[in-house]
């Protein structure tokens, strides 16, 4: 594994060594550190189209619409036809989030979900891989015969968005394309609430079969959580799959609001942590919050300016590093709070995927801590079992910064690693 930030090495190629092997681009758990993640794979499509062609195919204007795919394939072809598709861009939450894992730590994930079996040109298939960084290993995918997912974004001259939702085969991931092996060599294994909305279609079992193997085998398990209308529709079952399965859990306000009935955020995040180890809590324009576990004799105290709020003085341990609540003698709740980057981007143009962005700093932390283990066991930063490398507060900094750098483009997407990335866990690396 690369190591967070860019490496700075005078490259040469001595003739009395034999030459390396070739690196493979397919996950090899014995040797790699990677995370995993489980998804319906969608790409997300958007174009510029008259009222006329709402009325043609009856989609109602303004709202989400579900159609078959029969419909769907008839709209994309039609589109493709006018030539009115502006982008293409791969989605999916967790898709996302180990794309951008894989461009920040420039090392590899693995996808667990589904793909079309026969790619053509231009197809969402081809455009989904296309959008998706290299280091993404996708050796482990089910092929189908339909389609991904399409959720196609139709715009009007009025600027008025219209949604039409196209599931294909996407929720058709099954248990015996999840490999157990894979999953247990992983530093975390990372997926959505989302397949909860289908509780006829195999990817709900496959999803909870891959929490099963992580638990088996002490993977940390990170769950986000959708939206807040799927937390309300599902809540019961929700809270059962946290309890018996979920390390990490990532949400929004709403989300938290919804899942717990508190409304403020950090009294949310602290009931949810008699269940749950770490919790990674969006606000939108009032931050972000990180919010976990760490044991009494470890804990550091934050030279940040104290902060308190419905909790008092709750970022007072904030320098202290996570840890699984299982592995403290005597754990304490760790409560950690950053304002917007920069107050954040001066034009929004996309809110889709920061959440997503954050999260996945926190799993390259998680992974380097994996990674630092691995290679260095006797460092003094495994005198305790760590959960992640960096402390809570340091942590907030590098999801509120890829937040950032998501929020201030047009995707969902990160396209290069952060435009001066910091080398600060690369360094503490080579500190025994």
């Amino acid at each position: 594994m690369k190591f967070p930030g860019r490496r700075k090495l005078k490259h040469y190629f001595p003739v009395s060594q034999p030459k390396p092997a070739l690196p493979s681009f397919e996950v090899q758990p014995e040797k790699d550190t990677y995370i995993v993640g489980l998804d319906e794979t969608i790409v997300d499509v958007v174009a510029n189209i008259s009222d006329q062609f709402l009325e043609k195919f009856k989609i109602q204007k303004g709202l989400s619409n579900l159609v078959d795919a029969a419909t769907a394939s008839a709209i994309y072809d039609e589109l493709t036809a006018q030539e009115c598709i502006s982008d293409h861009f791969a989605g999916g939450t967790i898709g996302n989030t180990i794309h951008n894992y894989s461009v920040l730590a420039d090392d590899k994930s693995v996808l667990l979900g589904v793909m079309s079996s026969n790619i053509k040109l231009g197809s969402p298939a081809y455009h989904y891989i296309c959008h998706t960084s290299s280091k993404v290993d996708m050796n482990h995918l089910q092929a189908v015969e339909g389609d991904i997912g399409r959720g196609i974004t139709l715009i009007t001259p009025d600027g008025e968005r219209t949604f039409a939702i196209a599931p294909g085969d996407m929720d058709d991931l099954d248990t015996h394309h999840i490999p157990e092996n894979i999953i247990a060599g992983a530093a975390a294994l990372v997926t959505c609430a989302y397949p909860l909305r289908h509780q006829t279609k195999p990817i709900k079992e496959a999803m909870v079969k891959a929490l099963e193997y992580a638990h088996n085998h002490h993977v940390p398990a990170v769950l986000t959580l959708g939206t807040k209308h799927l937390v309300e529709e599902h809540k019961e079952e929700l809270l059962e799959l946290i309890k018996n399965y979920v390390n990490v859990l990532a949400m929004n306000e709403l989300e938290a609001e919804a899942l717990t009935g508190i409304k403020d955020p950090l009294e949310a995040a602290s009931a949810m942590l008699d269940h749950v180890d770490l919790i990674l809590l969006t606000a939108g324009a009032d931050g972000m919050y990180l919010c976990g576990h760490t044991d009494d004799s470890v804990k550091r105290e934050t030279t940040n300016p104290i902060k308190s709020a419905s909790l008092a003085d709750f970022n007072r341990w904030e320098f202290s590093r996570p840890m699984l609540q299982a592995n403290c003698k005597n754990s304490i709740k760790v409560f950690s709070h950053i304002d917007p980057y920069l107050g954040g981007p001066e034009k929004i143009k996309n809110t889709n995927g920061a959440g997503d962005g954050a999260l996945s700093a926190l799993l390259h932390d998680i992974s380097a801590n994996h990674f630092h283990k691995e290679s260095v066991p006797n460092s003094s930063k495994h005198a305790a079992p760590y959960l992640a490398y960096s402390s809570f507060a340091q942590i907030c900094k590098y999801s509120n910064r890829v937040s950032y750098e998501i929020l201030a483009q047009n995707a969902s997407r990160l396209s290069k690693g952060l435009p001066e990335q910091e080398d600060s866990l690369e360094e503490a690396y080579w500190e025994r």
